[in-house]
């Protein structure tokens, strides 16, 4: 299953440990790691990043989450992330491609303390006990979800909410007297503005989407070379999964391409 997973150490030394730890567990096949990205937090609340693992199209997931992270814990001491919402809207929108939801970076904030540091994967687990285990061992605290298909969800609703309101402003128009045609035109004209932003960006979400998962089958790929027939029978599943995630989530990107290109040539 594809999670995104944050470890908290006490010290910048036990992170590397534990990033260590992670790829023996790579290599054994017990876990697949497509990216990773290793935070300090200093004892002043200053963050930085120590190492960066794979920054092409697999590393896009951490990368946000990366940046998200480092975003939201930059604001004010003691200010809450949700009423910081309103003035980090691309910060947010940057966590939902990751497939990663705000409160999962809440939780990781508060034990984010100065002085502690962070890893943060995008990987692949049959199951939780290898990784706990081994991870535990250096003291962390281990967050991990399940990564969702928030943007996909979010690109698909609005595809269909702009084309009812196409719809319905259409029939206005046919309805309407002269002295409101004008206004009603306007509506329909930002309509179809959105529609085509909207377009754009179910198309440019697929690129993405589809570039990610090449660069992660070539990483399991290169990771069943040499394994044992008991790792390998795990990545092979591992495979079967991205490639069936991929075809949910573009199975959801080009329904709202549709709907936009219809709603468009209509």
């Amino acid at each position: 299953m594809n999670k995104m997973l944050v470890a908290v150490f006490d010290t910048e030394a036990t992170a590397f440990e534990g990033l260590s730890a992670l790829r023996d567990l790579h290599k054994d096949g017990e876990v697949s790691l497509y990216a990773t990205t290793v935070l300090v937090k200093d004892k002043d609340g200053k963050i930085a990043v120590r190492r960066v693992d794979e920054e092409g199209p697999a590393g896009t997931a951490v990368g946000f989450l990366t940046g998200g992270l480092i975003g939201l814990l930059a604001g004010p001491v003691g200010l809450p992330i949700g009423a910081a919402i309103g003035g980090l809207t691309g910060l947010l929108f940057d966590l939902d491609r990751s497939g990663i939801s705000v409160t999962f970076v809440d939780e990781v904030s508060k034990a984010l303390v100065p002085g502690k540091a962070a890893v943060i994967v995008d990987m692949d687990e049959s199951w939780t006990t290898p990784v706990d285990t081994r991870l535990h061992k250096c003291g962390a605290a281990v967050f991990r979800r399940l990564r969702s298909e928030i943007i996909e969800d979010q690109v698909n609703r609005e595809a269909a909410a702009f084309q009812a309101d196409l719809k319905r402003l259409d029939e206005e128009l046919k309805q309407a007297g002269a002295e409101n045609k004008a206004a009603i035109q306007k509506d329909i004209d930002a309509v179809k503005k959105q529609l085509s932003a909207t377009q754009n960006q179910a198309k440019a979400r697929l690129d993405e989407a589809k570039a990610e998962m090449e660069a992660k089958l070539k990483a399991l790929q290169d990771q069943a070379k040499g394994a044992n027939d008991r790792a390998r029978a795990r990545i092979d599943r591992r495979i079967a999964d991205v490639k069936a995630d991929f075809a949910v989530r573009s199975k959801k990107l080009n329904q709202a391409w549709g709907l936009t290109k219809e709603a468009l040539a209509a």
